[in-house]
């Protein structure tokens, strides 16, 4: 494409030569009245351009049953290039030839018999509209080279792109390289700070030899095979939506993006939403695993078009961690913003289990134990309640710095990304009560005023010297008690919101893809993925019931012992009052309904009364 002049013809058939592909010049095809008008010096409008452009769409759509075509047509506007591509549009790739005016106007008049001339080549430079998406080549350069040229960057073309090298961008990129798909990297050029990030990148590690590095937007989506699949790896936030807004320009119906970041389920659903309004698909997905398993194989949980999701699934399930099965940890979660809603509840689960073992190493240390003698503890109990964040704890306990264990040194203050809040936020939304993700993170919360606690200490001091009626295996049934009913909060919570937004969770797969790959993979994950088979709600399994009273004395033990000796245990205490509460068939809440009618007339139900009439009682009077 180009205007009159720039060679179309000429590098047309070398190009098809070249390709072994039949060649078409598009000016062939013109009716003998558009020929006519253009040979009186008037140039044609849209009506006389309709039927011819629509006859070259036929010509390729009909060329591409073969094995493709080099075709001519100077397609100076995208309403043009639209109708040329329709139906077609990831099958065509647009060659443009450019030049200046002076030259382009010398080659016109030294043309003999062709009905175009110099007079209407400005008509044509104001027409011109440049495409976004081509592979454009400066007519300066010879013939032989300009077909070298467009035959490199034919051939030079990515599968999928990589949009932001941090540390879990650049773990994604070398995953997929190693499984042999060819990429395209991304990262901003910043003025000393981020300089040639992707090409540094690139030539820093053997497996991307063949990836393509940019750091300029229009280039690197070009890159691209049709549709193009683009893995956003930035931070959550608004980042997300200016990165959006600067890729739109050069995409194109069907094109997809996978937001890869801990991205907040609402906004996806707003993302998802919007960019459909643009025929673009928005994929929403989880990624668990951090550094190492970005690298090796995460588990990803990816929410959007099901059809979108169908034209990723290779390269999505090809790089994520295998099941016991040597299935991929992956699967379609569901539509709109499922993928990054059940990430957010796995991280508050993930908050739960770290905290959970926190308490753990309080109460060991209270008991007179070492760091390296609770890990050898927490080793042995590897044997009934194995995890990634039990197996990480010991490496952590077993550390040394000099003289002393590094956890002994490390400030205690711990931080959040927002994914706990988020999970907080939705339960109460939802109505459904996690609330030990909710005091883990208030747990967090309160370590983070650590000037506070020390003033307080001052004025409270807990009780320094422990005397703990406890055995190790209580702790470890405690441990496996909470850890149940954590893994029920957050299902439950998954579950709420797969029935209010239409979602259609899978509970058992969603279960298997956690089996490895991500933060929360444990043994008793595995065993959920049968639990869910039957049930949505492993409170009713038989198997968990009988678990659950074998364990709950140990429980309510350690809370007592650990309350008596002012040890904070808020998820062990969180876990036991929380079965206790919800096992209660009649409840003081009776007291707390006859309170809000008092002042606020809510009125009430009688369990008297089987109607589900609501009363109202004027509290006053006797």
């Amino acid at each position: 494409m180009g205007v009159s002049g720039v060679g179309k013809s000429t590098i047309g058939s070398l190009l098809s030569k070249e390709l072994s592909i039949p060649f078409f010049d598009g000016d062939d095809y013109h009716p003998q009245h558009n020929i006519l008008k253009m040979s009186k010096g008037k140039p044609l409008n849209d009506n006389d351009r309709l039927g011819w452009l629509q006859t070259l769409n036929q010509l390729a759509i009909t060329e591409l049953k073969n094995k493709g075509a080099v075709i001519v047509c100077s397609a100076l506007k995208e309403d043009y290039r639209t109708i040329l591509s329709n139906t077609i549009k990831n099958d065509v790739k647009w060659v443009y030839l450019s030049g200046s005016y002076e030259l382009i106007k010398n080659r016109i008049n030294d043309r003999k018999g062709h009905f175009m001339n110099s007079d209407l080549l400005q008509s044509q430079f104001n027409t011109l509209e440049e495409p976004k998406n081509a592979i454009k080549v400066n007519i300066s350069l010879t013939p032989n080279t300009i077909v070298q040229v467009i035959r490199k960057q034919l051939e030079n073309t990515a599968e999928f792109g990589l949009f932001g090298l941090g540390v879990m961008g650049k773990s994604l990129s070398r995953n997929l390289a190693r499984k042999g798909f060819k990429i395209s990297l991304f990262n901003r050029h910043v003025d000393g700070k981020e300089v040639y990030v992707a090409k540094n990148f690139k030539n820093e590690y053997k497996e991307l030899a063949n990836a393509l590095p940019f750091d300029a937007i229009a280039p690197f989506v070009n890159s691209l095979q049709k549709p193009r699949k683009i893995m956003l790896m930035v931070n959550a936030g608004n980042i997300v939506d200016q990165v959006i807004k600067d890729l739109l320009p050069y995409l194109e119906e069907g094109d997809i993006l996978i937001d890869g970041g801990n991205s907040n389920y609402n906004k996806t659903k707003e993302r998802f939403t919007y960019l459909a309004s643009k025929q673009i698909h928005f994929i929403g997905a989880g990624v668990s695993g951090g550094e190492e398993g970005a690298l090796k194989g995460p588990s990803i949980m990816p929410g959007g078009n099901k059809k979108a999701y169908k034209q990723v699934q290779p390269y999505l399930e090809a790089i994520a961690a295998k099941d016991a099965n040597n299935l991929p940890c992956c699967t379609h979660i569901g539509t709109e913003g499922s993928g990054h809603f059940v990430k957010m509840v796995h991280n508050g689960i993930e908050y739960v289990e770290m905290q959970l073992l926190a308490e753990v190493f309080s109460i060991l240390k209270a008991m007179g134990n070492n760091p390296d003698q609770i890990a050898t503890i927490l080793n042995d109990w590897k044997k009934t309640a194995n995890s990634y964040l039990l197996e990480i704890t010991i490496d952590i306990l077993r550390k040394k710095d000099n003289d002393d264990w590094l956890v002994n040194k490390i400030m205690d203050k711990a931080g959040n990304k927002g994914t706990g809040n988020w999970t907080t936020i939705a339960t109460a939304e939802l109505g459904i009560p996690s609330t030990m993700v909710a005091s883990a993170l208030f747990a967090r919360y309160i370590s983070f005023f650590k000037e506070d606690r020390v003033a307080a200490n001052l004025h409270f001091k807990p009780t320094t010297s422990h005397n703990l009626n406890l055995t190790n295996n209580e702790l470890l049934q405690a441990y496996q008690f909470a850890r149940i009913i954590n893994h029920y909060q957050g299902f439950r919570l998954i579950d709420e919101a797969s029935t209010r937004y239409n979602w259609g969770l899978n509970l058992s797969e969603l279960a298997r893809i956690w089996t490895n790959g991500c933060i929360i993979r444990s043994d008793f994950m595995s065993s959920l993925v049968t639990t869910f088979k039957s049930t949505n709600n492993i409170l009713t399994s038989k198997p968990i019931i009988e678990q659950i009273n074998t364990l709950k004395p140990s429980a309510k033990k350690i809370v007592a012992e650990c309350v008596l000796n002012e040890i904070p245990i808020p998820n062990f205490s969180e876990a036991i009052n929380f079965l206790i509460g919800f096992a209660t068939a009649s409840s003081s809440a009776n007291l707390l309904q006859a309170q809000r009618d008092y002042f606020g007339a809510h009125t009430y139900q009688r369990i008297d009364d089987n109607t589900n009439k609501f009363y109202h009682t004027n509290w006053t009077n006797n």
